[in-house]
């Protein structure tokens, strides 16, 4: 019964939600960032949504390559899955972005911590 439910509930890699860091600084979030990145997540699949959270300054300063999230929610886990796969390690600026799976519950809490 045990292998049941767990086998009813999503894996984190099956998350529509994918969490992308390292892809810009503190502080070079710009006005184009949200639009560049949904054009470009497109490629992949229909985007839901996209979201930017920057961390506070302690946190920035503590880990700089991830200052920065963005989160893109798509709409169904196969093309968050492509995305994920494709663009995990790119270079972006300069800087090796790193894409991971992000429960899609947090993100709609606006859990981005």
């Amino acid at each position: 019964a045990a292998a049941a439910a767990k086998a009813q509930q999503p894996r984190q890699e099956e998350s529509r939600v994918v969490c992308l860091a390292n892809m810009v600084g503190a502080g070079e979030v710009d006005a184009v960032l949200r639009d560049e990145t949904k054009e470009e997540c497109e490629m992949y699949g229909k985007v839901l949504g996209v979201r930017i959270f920057e961390r506070d300054a302690a946190a920035a300063r503590a880990r700089p390559d991830d200052a920065v999230r963005i989160f893109v929610r798509f709409a169904d886990t196969a093309s968050a899955l492509r995305a994920r796969n494709a663009i995990d390690g790119r270079f972006f600026g300069g800087r090796t972005v790193r894409a991971d799976s992000f429960p899609e519950p947090r993100y709609l809490a606006n859990e981005f911590q």
